[in-house]
């Protein structure tokens, strides 16, 4: 929990310090985390209590350098997450980030579901009637999920539209069960 806070507090720090830039460092941000994911030890190494403040800075700058034009508000932050010993949180802390640049931009994230694949013309349909109804913009991921059977499952914020095809058979079992 101590973990949540953290990282809530340097996201916040980071949203104000990033101001206008804020899209642009949370996309960097993202991408960074991509690849920590992919190589877990670098994170594992930049958090090592056993190598010296010295070699972790210097790993920092190392990562820092290979990302090539990374916004100098992020360089800092990850400087002084490595300088306070709190590299870990920052899995955490770009997830709180991002929720704030979305509230800020009146943004909200969801998930579309289906039992196959859809295609690009159905996912804007989807979208736009996602953003009428909750009257913001909606940053849509797309899962397929085959034990679906058909339909769509749609999940923005804390609301869920079920569409489904196995929703729609439990409904209709419910019904005759009670008939």
């Amino acid at each position: 929990m101590q973990n949540v806070s953290v990282a809530r507090r340097y996201a916040r720090a980071l949203l104000d310090a990033s101001g206008a830039q804020a899209d642009q460092v949370l996309s960097q941000l993202e991408e960074l985390v991509r690849y920590l994911h992919t190589a877990p030890t670098v994170l594992e190494a930049l958090s090592n209590p056993a190598a010296t403040r010295a070699q972790r800075m210097a790993m920092t700058e190392g990562l820092i350098k290979a990302a090539n034009g990374m916004n100098p508000m992020l360089a800092n932050l990850l400087k002084l997450l490595t300088d306070r010993n709190r590299i870990s949180a920052l899995p955490m802390l770009a997830l709180q980030f991002r929720d704030l640049v979305d509230a800020g931009m009146g943004r909200v994230r969801g998930t579309v579901t289906s039992a196959t694949l859809l295609g690009d013309a159905q996912l804007v349909a989807i979208k736009a009637q996602l953003e009428t109804l909750t009257q913001r913009k909606v940053m849509l991921d797309a899962k397929v999920d085959p034990s679906i059977l058909g339909g769509v499952v749609a999940s923005v914020g804390s609301r869920t539209y079920d569409g489904s095809l196995k929703s729609q058979l439990r409904e209709m079992g419910r019904q005759l069960l009670e008939s």
